[in-house]
């Protein structure tokens, strides 16, 4: 349960799923369908989506590459997060619009997996928030040239240590597309 009072609200967390990010992913038809799915259950649920748009030299803003990939559309209603840096909220407005929503649990989805992933989830989780990684909803890069293991591997690791990530009065875990449950707590 968080540790943020009066949050009891769940939201899903769309991370960067831009097409110069997740151009060339692992199975990136696969997990950009699943996300597609899980955006679908929950606007039928009327849980928030929150988008993650990520500005860089590489995804400079308004160009080709910096824009959500075309099989997900945001409605004009859910907010949208631009960042600069891999946690989504370092320098952002994230946390007052999850506040405003009375967010407290987070389902996590997106790219990359070994970055922006990864660093927003242990930004929500030491700042007080619930938060579920979709196991079968975010993806990487093949960046072995640079020494990080094959994108399967850095997916498989991720969802390992989330799977056991603990911490007094949070709660972390995984769960398969399938198997989310947007109202339970």
């Amino acid at each position: 349960m968080t540790t943020l009072a009066n949050r009891l609200n769940t939201a899903l967390l769309v991370i960067d799923v831009q097409y110069g990010v997740v151009k060339g992913a692992y199975e990136r038809d696969r997990i950009v369908a699943n996300i597609g799915s899980l955006i679908e259950k929950a606007r039928l649920q009327r849980v928030p989506v929150v988008w993650v748009q990520h500005t860089s030299e590489q995804l400079p803003r308004g160009s080709n590459d910096w824009q959500i990939v075309p099989e997900l559309t945001r409605n004009d209603a859910e907010p949208l997060i631009e960042k600069l840096y891999g946690d989504a909220f370092e320098n952002t407005n994230l946390e007052t619009v999850l506040s405003r929503f009375g967010i407290g649990r987070l389902i996590v989805v997106g790219a990359e997996t070994d970055a922006c992933i990864r660093s927003t989830l242990h930004g929500a989780f030491v700042r007080g928030y619930d938060a579920t990684l979709v196991s079968d909803a975010h993806t990487t890069g093949d960046h072995t040239a640079w020494g990080a293991p094959p994108p399967d591997q850095v997916i498989a690791h991720t969802n390992l240590y989330w799977r056991y990530q603990t911490a007094p009065g949070r709660t972390a875990g995984t769960v398969k597309t399938e198997d989310v449950a947007f109202d339970a707590l």
